[in-house]
């Protein structure tokens, strides 16, 4: 559960197993359903069975409606509709940031091509894999597998795959830095929309702050750090190994890190705690705290 109400989930692949994935989807998908945004992290997803993925999607979608249908030699096609009944019920009309890598193959973009191609969220990454046809393998005495294709899906909307091209983002950032960029995304969408009270407008500017120092990490010279050390009142900020540590009464020192350059500073292992040096005061800021505690340089 990220800032903001804002739901994550990392599916690593699309794996089937009968009666134990649908109860593990059963189980994500209520965890989901309680967010006013969703995540969904499938950076490095493989593939697996379009059975997963039919069952996920389910959830994003009408019933009955169809998503491929699969093509392979001589045989009938079969269709793949979402399904009629999905125990934790639909997550229609919530905000859906998916993302992606060129990891992403088979299965994987299955999903993706789905969110797509009937407009269910934002892609945020690079371009998937483009893996979207069936092989069988062959063995060929004495060690060699023959590779050779069967089959090829063919999505109700686009009438094609992803074959060769893959599924291409809507906003394309270097993969580490996806779920940082969702996040924000999602954070400035749910602020733009009427309703949110005061403590959910400052729980989500406190995380665009850090959200922002990580996709552009802040560095402050060791000669001006020096300058913002001091005591403050019975809290002692130290420069040492070319960083500030706050160091407090009963409690381990703690390393900061610089989110602006104006002297804003996280303290490393307290995600709830902020502090701000201005050279004359040292400010202590709480999440969910209306003022800072300020401290007076001794």
């Amino acid at each position: 559960m990220l800032a903001g109400n804002v739901r994550y989930l990392r599916i690593s692949g699309f794996h089937w197993t009968r009666d134990e994935t649908g109860a593990a989807y059963d189980d994500a998908m209520r965890f989901l359903k309680d967010g006013d945004a969703l995540i969904l992290d499938l950076r490095g997803n493989g593939g697996g069975s379009h059975a997963a993925v039919q069952y996920l999607v389910s959830h994003f979608l009408e019933e009955d409606t169809l998503l491929m249908t699969f093509h392979r030699g001589s045989e009938p096609p079969v269709q793949s509709r979402t399904l009629a009944h999905v125990p934790a019920g639909r997550l229609q009309g919530k905000p859906l940031y998916v993302l992606i890598d060129g990891g992403v193959g088979s299965a994987g973009e299955d999903f993706v091509y789905d969110v797509q191609q009937f407009k269910l969220g934002e892609l945020i990454g690079t371009r998937t894999a483009g893996a979207a046809n069936n092989n069988g393998f062959t063995p060929i005495p004495p060690g060699f597998m023959l590779s050779v294709l069967e089959g090829r899906p063919i999505h109700a909307v686009s009438q094609t795959n992803w074959e060769g091209v893959g599924v291409a983002p809507d906003v394309e950032v270097p993969p580490a830095q996806a779920l940082d960029v969702a996040h924000a995304r999602a954070l400035k969408g749910l602020m733009a929309k009427s309703g949110p009270t005061p403590a959910q407008r400052a729980e989500a500017a406190w995380a665009q702050v850090g959200i922002e120092a990580r996709l552009h990490p802040v560095s402050l010279a060791p000669a001006r750090l020096k300058t913002l050390a001091g005591r403050f009142g019975e809290t002692q900020v130290s420069f040492r190994d070319g960083a500030l540590w706050l160091v407090r009464a009963r409690r381990p020192d703690a390393r900061s890190l610089p989110l602006t350059e104006d002297g804003l500073f996280a303290v490393e292992g307290s995600e709830r705690l902020r502090v701000r040096l201005t050279g004359k005061a040292l400010e202590l800021s709480w999440l969910g705290e209306p003022e800072p505690v300020v401290l007076t340089r001794s």
